[in-house]
């Protein structure tokens, strides 16, 4: 099969009934007896466009092959075609399908190039916002994935059953704020910051310190919300006295006189 000259109309890659008929193995009028006796099956700009007057006037102007004393063209679309392969039903058509398809559809169909600085700029934020969204999506998945596999024990089957804490609830223990405490834990390697979202690093994310849910807002906004369990308060106590960093009720306090 020779090469097919890529034509589009209103945005659709489409094929004229030649082309059709020279992929099929058919000829033209085999096309146009195959429409005829199935039309009710076709649908115009779903399976066809069909051009007369003006907008046979402005197709022939911009392709200057199809010229001619014609008065109307038929120009087929991907579905349309499909609906003359099946209808066809042969060996051959079948055959000449999966070439068209190879050869013309899924080749030819590239990505729109940007046509100014501004829409390029757009897109590729467009793109870069999508990458962190599907980065940011991913790494949750990995620390929820982890956090339903915590290490058996007695002792944390109990530790389960206690309320979840927030980071803000901790760092009151310690007379800090979140923001300091989310530093301090991220200092000591514990957690990173991915978009708005502290998560914990992989070698802390299987011991049942946090458990993170998303909250659906609507359709297209939800929220990540992650929150300690007692064995991570634990963890966080060990790890801060290690620093001299002791909870309020700990601290030695001046004596009121």
């Amino acid at each position: 099969m020779k090469e097919l000259k890529v034509i589009e109309q209103n945005g659709v890659r489409v094929l004229t009934t030649q082309q059709l008929a020279e992929s099929f193995g058919a000829t033209p009028d085999k096309i146009s007896y195959n429409f005829n006796y199935n039309q009710i099956r076709y649908k115009e700009s779903k399976h066809y466009f069909l051009l007369t007057d003006e907008d046979l006037k402005a197709f022939k102007e911009a392709n200057r092959e199809f010229q001619g004393t014609l008065n109307k063209l038929y120009l087929w679309t991907e579905k349309g075609a499909w609906l003359h392969a099946k209808s066809l039903n042969t060996d051959q058509a079948w055959e000449a399908y999966e070439k068209l398809v190879d050869e013309y559809y899924l080749i030819a169909n590239k990505h729109r190039l940007p046509t100014s600085y501004k829409e390029a700029l757009i897109e590729l934020l467009g793109r870069l916002e999508e990458n962190e969204k599907l980065t940011t999506e991913n790494l949750v998945l990995n620390q929820q994935v982890h956090e339903l596999k915590p290490k058996a024990s007695y002792y944390d089957m109990v530790l389960q059953n206690k309320s979840l804490l927030s980071v803000s609830k901790i760092a009151k223990d310690y007379g800090l704020s979140a923001i300091s405490l989310n530093k301090k834990l991220h200092d000591l390697g514990v957690q990173f910051k991915q978009g708005d979202i502290w998560l914990l690093y992989a070698k802390y994310q299987d011991k049942g310190y946090t458990q993170t849910t998303t909250h659906v807002i609507d359709a297209d906004l939800s929220r990540v919300s992650t929150k300690w369990t007692q064995k991570g308060r634990l963890f966080i106590y060990d790890l801060l006295k290690n620093e001299c960093i002791l909870p309020l009720i700990e601290q030695d306090l001046p004596e009121i006189v």
